[in-house]
């Protein structure tokens, strides 16, 4: 996919997790949250980027949380699957509002609020101008939603994974705790994956390292930036060869 002359990528996959959505709430969506991402979403339909997203649902439920508590896993993760349609039915609401063309596709069939994911029609979408938000995880569990997102995107052929995060990018420590971390600008799949940093889990970056697909890892609570990344400014970390 050839980016045009006012981008750096043409076809972006948005990963955001469950917790973006929770604002000054302790569970569940902020409306404020919610249409601040939007807001921030429109402002990519001016430069004609086709865009899928798909979200956690860590804000209402997190399965392996549950699980670890004695909770059946399979049964676990499922509720965190419904929970990622729970949020994506509030972001495709904001982003409607906006006048924005949105689809939903669930890898989990239920046919009166979302579409079956299937790939070609995603990618017709996308090509229509029409965001398309991909709810249910890859529908399997023991897989989380940063696999989903690495799945989904390899699939729809991005050019590049966005991970939206409340810092600016990939620390060597926990920039919150320590200090003293230093930001990478840029570090390779096989450094993320031997020194543990928590930028995916080791399956999606897996996934985006033999298909050769960038990561950048970028703090979405500043105003525009997802707008200068994709426009080529240097923002947050790339994560790729």
């Amino acid at each position: 996919m050839r980016a045009n002359k006012k981008t750096a990528y043409k076809r972006i996959l948005l990963k955001l997790s469950g917790e973006a959505l929770l604002g000054k709430q302790s569970a569940g969506v902020d409306p404020v949250v919610a249409n601040y991402i939007a807001d921030e979403i429109k402002s990519l339909s001016k430069i004609g980027v086709q865009l899928g997203i798909v979200i956690g649902g860590g804000n209402i439920f997190r399965g392996i949380e549950a699980s670890s508590k004695g909770m059946d896993r399979t049964t676990a993760d499922y509720m965190g699957m419904l929970a990622t349609v729970i949020n994506s039915l509030a972001l495709q609401s904001a982003l409607e509002e906006r006048g924005l063309p949105t689809r939903v596709q669930s890898s989990i069939e239920m046919r009166e609020i979302a579409e079956p994911f299937i790939q070609r029609r995603a990618i017709r979408h996308l090509e229509k101008g029409r965001i398309v938000i991909f709810a249910g995880g890859t529908g399997n569990p023991y897989f989380s939603t940063d696999t989903a997102a690495a799945l989904r995107a390899v699939e729809i052929r991005a050019d590049v994974i966005m991970k939206a995060t409340k810092v600016d990018g990939v620390y060597n420590a926990d920039p919150v705790k320590d200090k003293k971390a230093v930001m990478f600008n840029k570090i390779s799949y096989i450094d993320v994956l031997t020194k543990n940093l928590k930028v995916m889990d080791a399956t999606a970056i897996s996934l985006c390292r033999d298909n050769l697909l960038p990561i950048i890892v970028f703090n979405m609570q500043k105003k525009g930036n997802i707008l200068k990344a994709i426009c080529g400014h240097k923002i947050g970390t790339y994560v790729g060869e």
